[in-house]
């Protein structure tokens, strides 16, 4: 594929009027503030069964914070998820493509509000296979699957998600390069739409299963659908260093939403150490050296994450 810029992409649009576009931040820490209980394998995905309207505040609380793009509940919305709960192919279509219309219903309503900034967009999740499997792998990418196992768990995912009208797909927290190539193959079905990719790391060096960062940006420099590339759910320390690297293979805008500070351990799920929100905004300045052009937060992180860096970024 040609490297020239997708002219339909919503993320180039935005970045023609404004320095930065803020994501939002992390959707389950805000769910768990509206009394959803999260401590199942389908994490944010149950509360589509559950509780919809909380998850249409907490894209509310988040446009309202100050950001230009909110992310779907779809991380952990996938057929096969679904159907482990029961749940029809065509029940599980029908409450992936919920999840873009309570983003967008949402958007809508905060953007009546100031109808005068840049209309917000909304980004349709597609976690990794890892995921699903809720076992942690989504932090070391060694899955061990073919190719076709791949495209038969992403497509029809993605497929509901470009049908239902996201502006943009959210590719993110994916370990393994080889999962990127197949999603990016599924893109190619659908010639208008755009992604982002982030991955996982390993180190500032590398993502989570040990490919250098250099490879990765390689190997989706030529992708015009891919509309930026970087790193989620990563640490602090690593995202800068991470970002440095990307930027030195790669001409798509960086895009980087970590953790609070806190660090988070897979086998027992839970998160240790001290969120330090200081160090989070003072890094977004050298993020955006580094060549970041969309900045958000990932676990841990609320709209006052979202809050400042509006402060920062559009003051």
């Amino acid at each position: 594929m040609s490297n020239k810029q997708n002219r339909s992409n919503p993320i180039e649009a935005l970045l023609e009027k404004q320095s930065v576009v803020l994501l939002d931040g992390a959707l389950a820490t805000e769910l768990e503030s509206y009394g959803c209980d999260l401590d199942d394998p389908l994490w944010s995905a149950k509360v589509l069964l559950e509780k919809p309207e909380a998850i249409k505040a907490v894209h509310a609380s988040y446009y309202r914070a100050g950001a230009d793009i909110s992310i779907t509940a779809s991380y952990q919305a996938t057929i096969d998820g679904f159907a482990k709960r029961g749940l029809s192919e065509e029940e599980a279509v029908t409450l992936i493509r919920k999840t873009v219309t309570l983003a967008g219903e949402a958007r809508d309503e905060v953007w009546k509000e100031n109808p005068e900034r840049p209309r917000p967009l909304t980004a349709a999740s597609v976690g990794p296979y890892g995921a699903y499997l809720a076992d942690g792998s989504e932090y070391t990418g060694h899955y061990g699957v073919t190719d076709q196992l791949l495209y038969d768990f992403h497509q029809p995912r993605i497929q509901a998600l470009v049908e239902a009208g996201a502006d943009v797909l959210a590719v993110e927290t994916l370990p393994s390069l080889q999962e990127a190539k197949v999603i990016g193959s599924i893109l190619q079905e659908y010639p208008s739409a755009s992604a982002w990719i982030s991955f996982t790391l390993k180190d500032g060096q590398s993502i989570s299963e040990g490919i250098p960062l250099k490879e990765v940006a390689e190997a989706l420099e030529g992708s015009r659908q891919v509309a930026a590339i970087g790193v989620n759910c990563a640490t602090l320390e690593h995202a800068a260093e991470a970002l440095q690297e990307l930027g030195r293979y790669s001409t798509k805008p960086l895009i980087v939403y970590p953790n609070s500070g806190e660090d988070y351990n897979p086998e027992t799920k839970t998160w240790h150490g001290s969120i330090s929100r200081l160090d989070f905004h003072e890094q977004s300045s050298i993020w955006y050296e580094y060549g970041a052009r969309l900045i958000g937060g990932c676990c841990r992180t609320t709209p006052a994450h979202i809050k400042k860096l509006a402060e920062i970024w559009k003051s």
